[in-house]
Formats: C-alpha cells, structure tokens, sequence
C-alpha cells in the first residue's frame, strides 16, 4: 500500500526561537531518514516545498478562478514537504512518529487511492 507522510510548519516564522543546533539537527534527521527511506526501495517520492509565503493561492472569486496572494493558512498548518512510501500502515505510522518525537509538529499519514 502507498501513503503519503505529510510535514505541517517546520519553516519560515515557525522556526524562531530555535537554537541553531536544533534547526541543524532537523536538517540532519529529515536527510538521514530520505536517504534511509530511499536505500531501503520505500520511498515512491519526497520532496520539500518553499515557504508558503513564496505561494500563490488559487480562488473563485467573482465567478471565476483567481490567483492571489493570500490569505495562508498559518505555516504550522501549511504542508512543508512530503515522502510517498510504499509500506504498511505500521511503518508509515512509525516513520512519521519518528519525526514528530523531534520536531513536535503533526505529521499526516493518509493512505493513497489504487486505481
């Protein structure tokens, strides 16, 4: 089965107040466990996204789509990143716990559709 591992906050306004080996050891952690995930033919896709403030947002507004500016979603709501695995529920639970036992911010497992 695939899930998609989703990382919420994690940049921009929510890292202040961390200590500079905090934020090293989060980069440490997600590169050693992409690479990890990788070595072990689980990951199916992963990637980080930029800060949400660098996004656009689509909405329907005066009866048509329009792209704005915003508003955002708070960034500890906003999706920093994701990895798509290809493993058990268990392990896609286990891989996010391990993330979120650092960073303290949620991660969403959500199985993908087949088909």
């Amino acid at each position: 089965m695939k899930y998609m591992i989703m990382m919420f906050g994690g940049l921009g306004a929510s890292l202040e107040g961390r200590s500079p080996e905090w934020v090293k050891g989060l980069h440490e952690l997600m590169v050693t466990m992409d690479a990890e995930l990788k070595e072990a033919g689980e990951v199916v896709a992963s990637h980080k996204l930029m800060d949400p403030s660098r996004a656009t947002t689509v909405r329907f507004h005066n009866g048509a789509p329009a792209p704005t500016d915003g508003p955002f979603a708070e960034i500890k709501e906003s999706l920093a990143g994701y990895w798509i695995v290809e493993a058990t529920e268990e392990r896609a639970l286990e891989i996010a716990s391990r993330v979120v036992a650092y960073t303290e911010y949620p991660m969403e497992v959500r199985r993908i559709m087949e088909g």
